[in-house]
Parts: C-alpha cells; structure tokens; sequence
C-alpha cells in the first residue's frame, strides 16, 4: 500500500526573531513566516515543519544553535510537555517586553485608530505561586514522557509487573483523553501539591479507579483546589457516580490530612463532559464558600463563582478601573459583562448607582450577595445575554449611563451590544480586556464616536503570554 503522506522538511537555522500572542515565537523564511514552538526570540534554531501553508509555516525547534540571551532556566520539571507555562523558560522581564508589545500590535494593526502613550505594562508582583484555583483531572491514559517510552521498565513495565498508567495532572495541548501527571505545579501555593498527590497516593493504595474519558468508565474525575489571601481553601472533587462508602472514605482521609482546608465539597457528574456548573455541589465538610478581601470588601467565592485567578493582580486591574472611570456621585454605572460583580461593588460607594449584568444566573445571585455582605445599598444585578438585556426598555428603567465599564470573555463584545453603547452615548467607556484583539476589534467600532485616550497593560499571569489590558474611551464633542 503506497504512503502518500508528504515528508515535511526541516529548516535550517532559523533566527527567532518575535513572539507571537499564542505564545508561539516567530522566525523567517525569505517571505515566509515560521511559527515555532520550543524556541524564544533570539534563539537560532533547526525547525521540523509540522504545518505548511502559501504564507506561513509551523514547526517545532529540535535543535538550537544559538540560545537567546532571553532565556532562563525553567523552575518546573514537566515544562515543554504540560503546555501551561510556554514563556517559563523567558526571563520575566522579556515576558513584559513582549506582552506590551502584543498590546501596541493589536491596537496598531486592528484597531488601526489614534492612539494615546501606552503607558507600560504592570508587573506583577508574584511571578509563581499566584492563582488561586487549579484543575486537575483524572486518567487511565497517562501520557508517557519520550524518556519515559525510551525506559521500557516505566512504559510497560519490568517482566510480569504491570506500570499504572493512572494519572492526576493536566490534558495535554491538543489530545483531550491524555493527562500529564503532575508531581509538582508552581502556579499556586502549598497545600495545593500536597492535597492533589496525597489524593493521587490515597487512590492508588486503595484501588479506586481513575476515569476513562473514551469510556467513560472510571469513579474520580476531576478536583477542583481554591485559595483566598485570607488563608482559605476549598477543594471540589468531582466522580463519575455514587459510591458513597469509598466516597466518604476518600474526603474524611483528606479532611483530616488537611485542616486548612476549610471548604471540602464533591460533585457527581455522569454527562460526558466536564463541566459543574449545571450540576449540584454537595457540601461534605466546612463551609460552602470561602472569602476574599479586597480594600476593606469581602467577597463570596462559592464552587461554580468566577473571581481573577490572580488576587493581587485583580486588585491593581480594579483599581485601573476605577481610576480610569473617574465617578462621581451623580453618575449611573453600567458594568457589563459583571460576573460575580467584583468591579460593580468595589466602585459602588463612589456612584450614584450602578448596574451589573451578566449571562450566568448564578454569577448573579453571588454579586447580589456580595452587595449584601457589605452593606452596598446602590446595585442592581440583572441575568441574561447582554445583546437581548440592553435594550430601550432596560435604559428607561434603569437609567442612562454616565459610565458604562465593560469586561467581556475573549471573544470579546457581541455586534449588537457595541452598537447599543454607540447608541447610549455614555460620557466615559472603560473597557477591560484578556484579549486584546478583540478589543483592538470593538475599538475600531467605537472610535465613531469615542476617542481612546488611556492605555494600561497589566500582567496577571506571568510564564504565559496572556495579557489583560484595560482602556479608556470619552465621547468626542
């Protein structure tokens, strides 16, 4: 049978010569540009073709000739295979450099409006051990290393001993059903190692079965570990269906191994995918939420509560906000896109009043909690799809915005909502973004009738190449 599968070629010392905001770096070809992984700009490097199109290449460095002045050395012993950290090998301050450079892009190339000084980017202060939530998934499928295929002992065992292919860890880029086992994750702080393989150790002692994505066969799923900088910590773990003898076995053993953690909750789920937020969260232990401070505010985090995975850093990109907004007590706030109305409460006591509104119900329930908890008399939380919510009717009930804040997931805002703001002619739009793309896109729409006239990239997440960037727009006269 004839195998008409192309060979790819391998290109020859290529100069890296950019990053791209995939995280990928970039070299040259003549006219042709190569998207690499596994190399940082200013690395010279032989690249194996995995991709060819008319106008570009992608390829994988197998070989440097030259390392880049950029590089450090990565402190985590799964980098290059887990995919979560891609710039944990460029120094930090180049991951600056080159975030603020994907900003300027985007708003130079996309947006293609005038622009203000873009002021430089914040660092943050954490550059590990910042999140405060991780998610870890169970699999028989675990993915075996190239050293560990190589040693035929690790791979399939040593004569009639047979090697768990059992895993806790990450989905490896690309491959849904194989999970990369993980000793040790430098994003958040300890006990989170500590909880995830005493579960991993627990289960592999006591037989418990770990989870068959293909099959859908498998009692552990997934767990879910979140912290507060008040000390507090939640741990969700997730099975594929009821067994409640080896269930309460499991979490006892945890709760008592781990006292800090003071919210221990454990979910069913039998679909196929998985997602908890349509599904009961049952309360094992503890309380069912815990709290985060911020500037004198508590706010409710409960399992399915969206909140920045990057508390410091949330608290900088808020205050950004806030100062960028510029309210008085005479105006009406919009917060779009609000979520569990983090930034709707933490600008409220300077408004008159403000708004909030969100696609997720239960996102919410937790804002309107959240005023609660803290006295806040001024806010109105309102659930459902802001292109079908923000309409005449909900203007007149609520009042024009002065100010309206937007802060969209990465796809960034919907047509019709751009066009309602447009519409509304609010005096001042401050638009925070995780994609600045899109935002570079809404912008391009906006600049009808505004003028962009502040720019401020903020970090959240070093060794990646994600980048928040917040905006200011005021009508023109």
């Amino acid at each position: 049978m004839r195998n008409n599968k192309k060979v790819l070629p391998i290109l020859e010392n290529i100069t890296v010569i950019d990053a791209s905001s995939d995280g990928q770096s970039v070299g040259r070809l003549d006219d042709v540009v190569v998207f690499i992984k596994d190399a940082i700009p200013g690395d010279v490097v032989d690249v194996q073709v995995t991709r060819k199109k008319n106008k570009f290449r992608e390829g994988k460095a197998i070989k440097i000739h030259t390392y880049s002045d950029k590089r450090t050395a990565p402190v985590c012993s799964h980098f290059g295979v887990c995919g979560g950290c891609k710039w944990q090998n460029m120094s930090y301050e180049w991951q600056l450099f080159y975030k603020q450079k994907q900003v300027t892009d985007a708003l130079t190339r996309i947006a293609k409006i005038e622009l203000p000084e873009i002021q430089n980017i914040i660092p943050s202060e954490k550059i590990y051990h910042y999140r405060n939530k991780l998610e870890f998934t169970f699999s028989n499928k675990k993915w075996l290393t190239l050293e560990q295929v190589n040693d035929k002992t690790i791979a399939f065992g040593d004569g009639d001993d047979e090697i768990t292919r059992n895993a806790l860890g990450f989905h490896i880029p690309g491959m849904f059903d194989k999970i990369l086992d993980i000793d040790t994750c430098y994003l958040q702080e300890e006990p989170m190692n500590a909880i995830r393989n005493e579960i991993r150790k627990y289960a592999l002692a006591n037989g418990l079965t770990f989870f068959d994505l293909r099959e859908q066969v498998g009692l552990l799923r997934n767990i879910i570990i979140r912290s507060t900088s008040t000390g507090e910590w939640m741990l969700i773990v997730a099975f594929h269906y009821e067994d409640k003898p080896v269930i309460e076995k499991l979490l006892n053993h945890i709760s008592e191994t781990f006292p800090q953690i003071t919210s221990l909750q454990y979910v069913i789920n039998a679909k196929r995918n998985d997602t908890i937020s349509d599904l009961e969260i049952k309360l094992f232990k503890g309380n069912d939420s815990i709290y985060e401070a911020m500037e004198g505010l508590k706010f409710k985090i409960g399992p399915k509560s969206f909140y920045q995975t990057n508390s410091e850093q949330a608290f900088q990109l808020y205050k950004i906000t806030r100062d960028f907004a510029a309210i008085k007590n005479t105006d009406i706030v919009y917060d779009l896109y609000t979520g569990t109305g983090t930034i709707a409460n933490f600008v409220a006591h300077q408004a008159k009043k403000v708004v909030g509104v969100e696609y997720v119900p239960a996102a919410i329930e937790d804002a309107k909690i959240n005023s609660q908890l803290n006295a806040i008399t001024n806010t109105s939380f309102f659930a459902g799809d802001l292109k079908d919510v923000l309409n005449n009717d909900f203007i007149n009930e609520n009042g024009t915005p002065d100010i309206i804040i937007t802060d969209p997931p990465r796809a960034g805002m919907h047509e019709d909502v751009t066009k309602k703001i447009l519409e509304i002619e609010p005096a001042r739009i401050v638009y925070v973004s995780c994609n600045p793309a899109t935002q570079a896109r809404d912008l391009q729409l906006l600049d009808e009738k505004y003028k962009l006239t502040k720019v401020q990239p903020v970090d959240m997440f070093p060794q990646t190449h994600h980048v928040e960037n917040v905006v200011l727009l005021e009508k023109r006269n």
